[in-house]
This record gives structure tokens, C-alpha cells and sequence, in this order.
């Protein structure tokens, strides 16, 4: 799996997302987080975890209107036509996903511990998570 930085979009899955996104809407984020909260998944894998956080860093900037981090074009011009008050019954779903990527049962952070940029990784998710708060 190729990831180029911290961010959502900073590694093929996240980036491919987007695009997922764009495609099916809202249901693409609610899938990823489905997924990740499945009671009958024991272990997170990393692809999994990856698209949990792009959907959660879509899904802030839908609800909170900043887009920062959102420079897919495409992915933008989605986000400007959706409307919010529709994706509001995610966020309690995104948070508990974000927070199981977090968790012991998760690949992510196995792969992010002996990385050098490891603490910025664990902030980015720590932002996103408040960003949803």
C-alpha cells in the first residue's frame, strides 16, 4: 500500500475513496463505516482503516463546511451540492470507526508506530476525530 503522508488523502486507498465517493455518495461513507464496525470483524485491516478515515474527513468537511483538505475536484463539487442536515446521522457512526482505526484490533497503528512521522499521523486522526465532535 502506498501512502505518501499523514493525511486521508495521502495514501492510494484514501485517495481512491474519493473518487468511490463521488460515484455512490453517501452510501460509500456509510459502507466504510459499516465495515469497520461490523461486530463479526475481529481485526481492522489497513485498507479498511484507511477508507474509515477518508470517509470521516469527508464527512467533517460536508458537516462543517471547511474543505482544506478536501483538493479532489470532483470530490468538491460533490460536497457542495450534498446537504448537510442528510449526513448528520454519520457522524456518531464515523466517530466510533475513527475510534476502532485507533483501537488495539486496528493494523493502522501497528503501521504507523515505528514510522518517524508517527505523532503526526496520531494528531491528524485526533483532529478528525474532534472535527466530528
Amino acid at each position: 500500500m502506498n501512502v505518501w503522508g499523514t493525511g486521508s488523502f495521502e495514501n492510494e486507498v484514501g485517495a481512491a475513496f474519493a473518487q468511490e465517493v463521488v460515484e455512490d455518495g453517501a452510501f460509500a461513507l456509510a459502507e466504510a463505516f459499516d465495515v469497520a464496525l461490523d461486530p463479526d470483524t475481529d481485526f481492522l485491516a489497513a485498507e479498511e482503516g484507511h477508507r474509515v478515515l477518508a470517509a470521516a474527513e469527508i464527512l467533517a468537511a460536508a458537516l462543517t463546511g471547511e474543505m482544506a483538505g478536501i483538493t479532489n475536484a470532483p470530490l468538491r463539487t460533490w460536497l457542495a451540492s450534498v446537504n448537510p442536515a442528510e449526513l448528520q446521522p454519520l457522524r456518531e457512526l464515523a466517530r466510533a470507526a475513527v475510534t476502532r482505526v485507533l483501537g488495539p484490533d486496528s493494523e493502522l497503528p501497528d503501521l504507523w508506530a515505528n514510522r518517524e512521522d508517527a505523532e503526526a499521523w496520531q494528531a491528524e486522526v485526533e483532529r478528525l476525530l474532534t472535527a466530528l465532535n
